[in-house]
Order: structure tokens, then C-alpha cells, then sequence
């Protein structure tokens, strides 16, 4: 566990010092670091210090809504504050380059902390990153309404959507959102089975509102283009769950960003999809790296 500034007990997991430098990964909204031990196993592997990290209400590091499975937060600044603390404490215990990678929402809060200047990461690794929200044809500022409205109706920590109809299952065809991988996704389910605490379900009502008021934040003109850090985007446009025009329009706002699209063969969550797809994803990511560790940076894509 590290704590917070207000001394919240969040759950990281470390391996061992390694010579190329260090990667502090963050996954997604519901997610827990469980999910990806393969991928993290891997670059440490390759020589790596690694580090991954819960968010505060998720997984193990308990919950901010009213029950234990619905993933609430009264505002994303308050997962921009828990990185910057971690990442000043990190830097000083891990050897640089120092690179921050995230998954999804990960990658949202990844990007907004570093145009706020609460981290100064040499290289950041963003798969999938929630730029954009699927369906994409709804307008942001429709749906942003739809949600302060909703919050405004009730509770802003009930959740926004129904989950599966057996507490703790994952609900039925949600394998056709995030993999082709049968296997890696049984994985979530065995973890699930054997670390209760780890189940979460829907996001909120007060997640999604704040969710859009931060997409707006990475929208403002000029936020995205101060970020000098190189950043390596993987994603796919077949996601279902995140717009992936956004992160294209992300990719050509960043000073220094190379995107890897998948299309058809590969769902929301790359890093945990069959070896032909999964594989590649990491080639990439580790030419990156490996640039990242002799050089300190890269050059512009």
C-alpha cells in the first residue's frame, strides 16, 4: 500500500529494480492491476523497474460511493492529485527514465496530469486511452447535460447503468467489448472469484458527469499541445467502449505522439488480446521503450 496525501491506503504492486529505467501503469475505470501481471511481468522482464498502482475507490483500495461494486468519484482532480503525490514519491525511489503508462481512463487521467504539470514523465504509453466516449454520434455537450441533469434527479453515486443480473458475474457478452482472447478474459473472472474486493461494477451517475467535464478540460485549446513528453498511443477503431476518432484527434494535437491502430482483430483491451494482436502491440510499445531507455527521449513521430 502507499497513502495518499489525506491518507487514503491505495494498493501497488513493484518488481524488482532493472537497468532500463522505470514504468508506473495505471488501468482503467473498474479495472485492477490483476488484469495485466502478464504485460508487466513482460517489461520487467526486459529490464525494467515496474510499478502499477490502483486508483483510490477501485479494486483494492476501496470504494468513494454509497455500495461495493458501484465506481463512483466526486471529481477526476482527485485521481490528478493521488499521481502527483505517488509520481514524487516514485521518481525519487526508481531509477529514470521515468514513464508513465495507463489504460483507458488511465490514459485520460495519464494525459490531464500532464497538462496540468502534476507529473513530468520522459515518455508516456497509452492503450486505448477514454479521449472519447462510444456511442460517438450522441453530441459531448447532449450527454453532459443528460448527466448533470440525472445527478441533479438523485444520487449522483447510484450507478448510471445495469450490470450483470448475478452480483459479482460479469455480465453476458461484455467478452465482445474488451477481447477475442477467451482465456485472458476468463482471467478477470478467476481473480474476481479469489479477490472479492476486486469486483466493481457500473460507473456512476456522478462519474459520468465528471468524466465529460474532464474531457473538456483535455479539449481546452492549447492543454494538449504544451505536452513536450513523447507519447506512444495504441488503439484500435473497433472500439467499443471509447471513440477512437478522439484519440486520433488527440494523436495530431500532441507535439510529439505516434499512434498504432488496430482495426477488426482487436477490442478495447489490446494488451490482453490474442498473441497475433497482443503481440504486436507490444513490439511496438517496446520499440518506443527501448528508444525512451538509451536516449532519455524520442524524437518527434
Amino acid at each position: 500500500m502507499w497513502h495518499a496525501a489525506d491518507g487514503h491506503a491505495v494498493r501497488r504492486i513493484d518488481w524488482p529494480s532493472g537497468p532500463k529505467g522505470s514504468i508506473l501503469f495505471l488501468p482503467g475505470r473498474g479495472d485492477c492491476y490483476e488484469k495485466y501481471l502478464e504485460t508487466l511481468d513482460h517489461w520487467s522482464r526486459l529490464g525494467w523497474t515496474v510499478t502499477a498502482s490502483d486508483w483510490r475507490g477501485q479494486a483494492g483500495s476501496g470504494r468513494l460511493g454509497n455500495d461495493p461494486v458501484t465506481g463512483h468519484v466526486d471529481d477526476f482532480a482527485v485521481w490528478i492529485d493521488d499521481l502527483g503525490f505517488l509520481w514524487k514519491q516514485w521518481t525519487t525511489e526508481n531509477p529514470g527514465p521515468h514513464v508513465l503508462a495507463g489504460h483507458s481512463m488511465g490514459g485520460h487521467v495519464i494525459l490531464r496530469a500532464a497538462g496540468e504539470k502534476a507529473v513530468d514523465p520522459e515518455a508516456m504509453v497509452l492503450t486505448a486511452p477514454m479521449l472519447g466516449f462510444h456511442p460517438a454520434f450522441v453530441p459531448d455537450a447532449v450527454a453532459h447535460a443528460a448527466a448533470k441533469l440525472m445527478c441533479a434527479l438523485g444520487d449522483p453515486r447510484r450507478p448510471a447503468w445495469k450490470w450483470s443480473e448475478k452480483p459479482g458475474q460479469l455480465p453476458q457478452g461484455r467478452a465482445l467489448l474488451l477481447t477475442h482472447d477467451r482465456e485472458r478474459y476468463a482471467d478477470e473472472q478467476w481473480w474476481r472469484e479469489h479477490r472479492p474486493e476486486l469486483v466493481m461494477g457500473p460507473g456512476s451517475w456522478g462519474w459520468v458527469e465528471r468524466a465529460y467535464a474532464s474531457k473538456r478540460v483535455l479539449e481546452r485549446r492549447g492543454f494538449l499541445e504544451a505536452i513536450e513528453a513523447p507519447v506512444y498511443v495504441v488503439a484500435t477503431d473497433h472500439d467499443r467502449l471509447v471513440d477512437y476518432r478522439a484519440i486520433e484527434r488527440a494523436v495530431r494535437r500532441l507535439p510529439r505522439a505516434e499512434l498504432n491502430l488496430f482495426g477488426d482483430e482487436a477490442f478495447h483491451e489490446i494488451l490482453r488480446e490474442v498473441d497475433s494482436v497482443r503481440n504486436l502491440a507490444l513490439e511496438g510499445i517496446d520499440g518506443f521503450l527501448s528508444l525512451v531507455a538509451a536516449k532519455g527521449e524520442v524524437s518527434p513521430a
